[in-house]
């Protein structure tokens, strides 16, 4: 049984592009790299589905130009050898991992079945204290939000911030614990550093609001904890709901 990988979907859809949309975009990352690809829709829902589990690397390169963000955090199911590329430099389509010859990383453990569904969109709202300002932050996001199983995976709308964010969840029960990564701004106070760490969320009974804390270092690498909250927001995940959010929280 293959494991849908939600992480890129939801990476996609965060971007506000349909499979044909997001293929293009990995062709046109091909070609200017000097690495064209025959990327379409199919491949794409291949790589979502969960039947192909890891892109070639020439895919894996323009997978990482479009997205900004590197091949691991894609969700897919085993480690993507960067340094091989074909001897023409063109990807063709992807093959199953048992005709790639890489290994596939050992099957996951059947996840617990959950009571609710939590897709769709969500304010995220988090809060900091800056010692270089000697003042205290509230960072907000719209994020899309997609389950499987007992996994979720968040993406922020790219107009809700500069900083883009991402979470990774295992839901258990009415807990939420997992990772976030926040790329900041590179014009902004932070000047593009890269942030992450853990995060615990209790699930209210309403399954409308998640509050809990995180904890991740600082600019001086001190380690840090505040407060964290996830509020619903819209189960809907089509492309026009999606456009209605992709806009600054309280805008």
């Amino acid at each position: 049984m293959t494991t849908p990988n939600a992480t890129l979907r939801a990476v996609r859809m965060g971007m506000l592009m349909s499979q044909d949309d997001f293929a293009r975009a990995v062709r046109d990352a091909g070609t200017r790299a000097g690495q064209p690809n025959d990327a379409n829709k199919r491949l794409v829902q291949r790589w979502e589905s969960g039947s192909t589990a890891a892109p070639r690397p020439v895919y894996a390169r323009a997978l990482e130009s479009v997205t900004g963000l590197p091949i691991e955090s894609l969700g897919f199911a085993m480690a993507v050898p960067l340094a091989r590329v074909s001897g023409d430099g063109h990807g063709g389509h992807d093959v199953e991992p048992s005709e790639s010859g890489i290994t596939p990383a050992a099957p996951a453990a059947e996840p617990r079945p959950t009571s609710s569904n939590y897709s769709g969109v969500w304010l995220s709202r988090y809060e900091y204290f800056s010692s270089g300002r000697d003042a205290s932050f509230t960072g907000l996001h719209y994020v899309v939000v997609l389950q499987h199983g007992n996994r979720l995976s968040a993406r922020s709308l790219p107009g809700s911030s500069d900083s883009p964010l991402t979470m990774d969840l295992e839901i258990d029960s009415h807990v939420a614990t997992g990772t976030w990564t926040e790329q900041t701004a590179s014009d902004g106070y932070y000047l593009g550093a890269r942030y992450h760490g853990a995060i615990q969320l209790l699930v209210e009974p309403t399954g409308r609001r998640m509050a809990g804390k995180w904890v991740g270092f600082g600019k001086e690498f001190d380690v840090n904890t505040g407060p964290w909250e996830l509020v619903f927001q819209s189960a809907s995940t089509n492309k026009a709901t999606l456009e209605s959010y992709n806009r600054r929280p309280g805008a």
